[in-house]
């Protein structure tokens, strides 16, 4: 049975380190990826707060032309592009709409839809879409996601989402892992689905 997932894109489809190398090239730097204990950067980067959010608006483009993929996302991802919808909701800027679907392109990834709401706030977003699942790197995006739309979120464990979860949000190590839960819950759901058919 066809799902719509909901895909968050930076740190989720791309890897979580890929804003580093960055960060410490422009501001001569050495911050360690197991370091990063917060989503918020701003405390481990040693410049004006302003300073930095400038840089950051000004090199999105470059950085996410550069980001790499996660580990073992792509065929995951080209597997399922026939069997379900993919959704790509992100909070980036409706003006990187060009560069993420050129990335896409220059990676092999194929989309049905990129929404970029350049908020973080993806409640509203995935409501009005309707996802049946979502993917996400973001401790707290992950468990409203999970209490206001009434779904599962897969959470990719990261040094920065360590927080205590409820039981339908799911930590997994990568998308391999991402991949074996999400095959147990479609058969979950075709086995409820079949035994409401048989019971009309």
């Amino acid at each position: 049975m066809k799902k719509r997932f909901g895909i968050d894109i930076d740190g989720t489809v791309t890897c979580p380190t890929s804003l580093l190398p960055f960060i410490n090239k422009a501001f001569g730097m050495n911050i360690a990826y197991e370091d990063i204990t917060q989503y918020n950067l701003t405390p481990f980067v040693k410049v004006d707060e302003k300073v930095f959010a400038h840089w950051f608006s000004e090199n999105e483009p470059i950085i996410y032309e550069g980001s790499p993929l996660a580990k073992g996302v792509k065929p995951i991802l080209n597997k399922w592009k026939n069997e379900h919808e993919l959704f790509f909701i992100s909070a980036r800027g409706p003006h990187l709409l060009e560069v993420t679907e050129n990335w896409f392109s220059a990676h092999g990834l194929t989309f049905h839809h990129i929404e970029l709401i350049g908020s973080h706030d993806k409640v509203e977003t995935a409501k009005n879409l309707k996802v049946d699942l979502f993917f996400e790197d973001k401790h707290d995006n992950a468990v409203a996601l999970h209490e206001e739309c009434g779904i599962p979120v897969i959470l990719f464990d990261t040094p920065y989402n360590q927080e205590p979860i409820p039981q339908g949000v799911i930590r997994v190590n990568d998308w391999a892992e991402a991949a074996i839960w999400v095959e147990n819950w479609l058969r979950k759901q075709e086995n409820i689905r079949e035994m409401a058919g048989s019971m009309k």
